[in-house]
C-alpha cells in the first residue's frame, strides 16, 4: 500500500462502503483530486464536488469519522501530497484547463493500469464469449459504437445495443442464444436507469458483465462482475470521455491477445480493403 498512488490509497478508504448518489460523486471528486484534497476545507470540497456543505459533513461520518476535520487528518496519512507547485490555475483559460484536466484523468487512468490484471481477465472473458454485447446508451453510446466497430474487425459476432426500449432486453435474449457469455458496458454519467436495470437482466440471464463507468462509485457497480473505473471532464458544458475511450481501446488490445485468429483476421481485412480500394492513401 505504501508504493500505491494517493487516488489508489483514497480508492481503498471508500471500497465496500454503501454510499448514496451524492456521497459517490464527494468520492469520486476526491479521487480525482487524491493531491489536493487533504487540503481543503469541507466548503472547497462541496464546491469542487457540487454539493453542499453538510453533504459533505455526512460523508465524513458516514465514513467512520466524528466529521470532516477528522477525516481530514487522516486523508493527510493515507493520500500525503504536497499541493501543486504550480501556483493554481488562474494561468489557463478555461478551455485549456479542460485539456489538463483530461490529462490529469489519463494519468489516474495510467496509474490504475500499473496492475493490468484487471484488463488481462477482462480480455479473457470478452474474447470467449461467443457472440459479444456491447452496451452504452445516450452519452456512452459513442463508446459503445467505436469500440464495437473495432472489435468486430477480430470477433466474429459483436452486438452493439446502442438504443434503449422494449426491445433491449431482447436483444440481449439473442446474443444469449447465440453464445454470449459476456457483455461490456460503457456507463457514463448522467447514468440512465435503463443500463442499470439491462445489466441486472444480463446477470440473470448467466452473463458476466464488464463495465467501464467513470467512478467504481458508479450505479452500474453493483451489476458488474468486473468493474473498470475511468473518469470523464467535467470542465465544459458537456463532459468529455478521453480516458474511457483510452480504456476501451486497452480492453480490445486485452480482448485479442486472447483470441488466437486476431491477427489473421486483421489481416484478412487489409487485404479485402486494399482490393476493394476502401481507403485513400
Amino acid at each position: 500500500m505504501s508504493g500505491s498512488s494517493p487516488a489508489a490509497r483514497l480508492q481503498q478508504l471508500f471500497e465496500g462502503r454503501r454510499l448514496t448518489p451524492t456521497q459517490r460523486r464527494i468520492a469520486h471528486s476526491m479521487v480525482r483530486r487524491a493531491g489536493d484534497v487533504p487540503f481543503l476545507s469541507s466548503v472547497e470540497l462541496a464546491e469542487l464536488a457540487g454539493v453542499s456543505q453538510p453533504s459533505v459533513t455526512r460523508f465524513a461520518v458516514a465514513l467512520g469519522f466524528d466529521g470532516y476535520p477528522a477525516l481530514r487528518r487522516h486523508l493527510r496519512e493515507v493520500a500525503p501530497a504536497e499541493p501543486d507547485a504550480a501556483g493554481g490555475d488562474d494561468a489557463y483559460n478555461e478551455y485549456q484547463q479542460a485539456v489538463l484536466g483530461e490529462i490529469e484523468n489519463l494519468r489516474h487512468l495510467a496509474e490504475l493500469l500499473a496492475d493490468p490484471g484487471p484488463v488481462e481477465r477482462a480480455g479473457r472473458l470478452l474474447a470467449a464469449s461467443r457472440s459479444l454485447p456491447v452496451l452504452g446508451l445516450r452519452a456512452a453510446s459513442s463508446q459503445a459504437r467505436g469500440f464495437g466497430y473495432f472489435a468486430a474487425k477480430v470477433h466474429p459476432d459483436v452486438r452493439v445495443l446502442d438504443e434503449g426500449g422494449s426491445m433491449l432486453r431482447d436483444r440481449i435474449d439473442a446474443a444469449r442464444r447465440a453464445g454470449a457469455t459476456a457483455l461490456i458496458c460503457f456507463a457514463l454519467p448522467r447514468h440512465p436507469k435503463e443500463v442499470v436495470d439491462a445489466l441486472a437482466y444480463a446477470q440473470e440471464q448467466g452473463l458476466a458483465v464488464v463495465s467501464v463507468a467513470d467512478s467504481a462509485f458508479a450505479p452500474v457497480a453493483k451489476y458488474s462482475d468486473l468493474l473498470i473505473p475511468a473518469a470523464v471532464g467535467t470542465g465544459l458544458a458537456f463532459d468529455t470521455a478521453c480516458a474511457p475511450m483510452l480504456l476501451g481501446r486497452v480492453l480490445l488490445e486485452a480482448m485479442c491477445d486472447d483470441l488466437p485468429d486476431a491477427q489473421a483476421r486483421l489481416e484478412e481485412f487489409d487485404t479485402r480493403a486494399a482490393a476493394r480500394g476502401l481507403f485513400v492513401e
